[in-house]
């Protein structure tokens, strides 16, 4: 690959990078009233399964979940801990699913990594507002979990009809 393609597809990566991100953010901000709080659904939490399509979605929910947290009511702590959550369970599903065949079974696994994972926002309330943790982490992981069978859904139609891995 000559210099110019390669610059062509760095464009390309972060122009992808920051499309998926402004999604997140925007998808989060319209259903913010769910989108925080002990029970959250968080619909854009359905675009984490793109990352078993391509590690550069890793970054691009990170980056999303970074900037959409600036409006969450446990602040800073949601910021810093909700991003490396995200990093982290983003990252999970993607090494987990990189030898698995099939995109549906892909998705189950994304699925369940992402539930499991709500753990690390269940601790955040349990330090911010004093929640019992196992309640938290209750209706928390309900909440992912109806945000992620939904985006399981649309991601998978979607691509039937899109390679997500370029």
């Amino acid at each position: 690959m000559n210099q110019m393609e390669t610059k062509q597809r760095s464009v390309y990566e972060l122009t992808l990078i920051s499309i998926v991100a402004a999604l997140y953010v925007v998808v989060t901000w319209l259903v913010a009233p769910f989108a925080y709080g002990q029970f959250q659904l968080r619909l854009s939490e359905g675009l984490n399964h793109l990352t078993i399509f391509n590690k550069r979605y890793i970054w691009a929910l990170s980056l999303g979940v970074l900037i959409a947290n600036l409006a969450s009511p446990l602040g800073a702590i949601d910021i810093a801990f909700g991003t490396l959550g995200t990093l982290a369970m983003t990252s999970v599903s993607y090494w987990l699913t990189r030898h698995v065949d099939t995109v549906w079974k892909k998705l189950v696994i994304s699925t369940v990594v992402d539930a499991v994972m709500m753990w690390t926002v269940a601790l955040e309330q349990v330090v911010v507002f004093k929640l019992p943790f196992w309640l938290s982490y209750g209706w928390l992981a309900l909440g992912e979990l109806a945000s992620l069978v939904l985006g399981a859904i649309l991601i998978g139609i979607l691509s039937k009809r899109i390679d997500l891995t370029k």
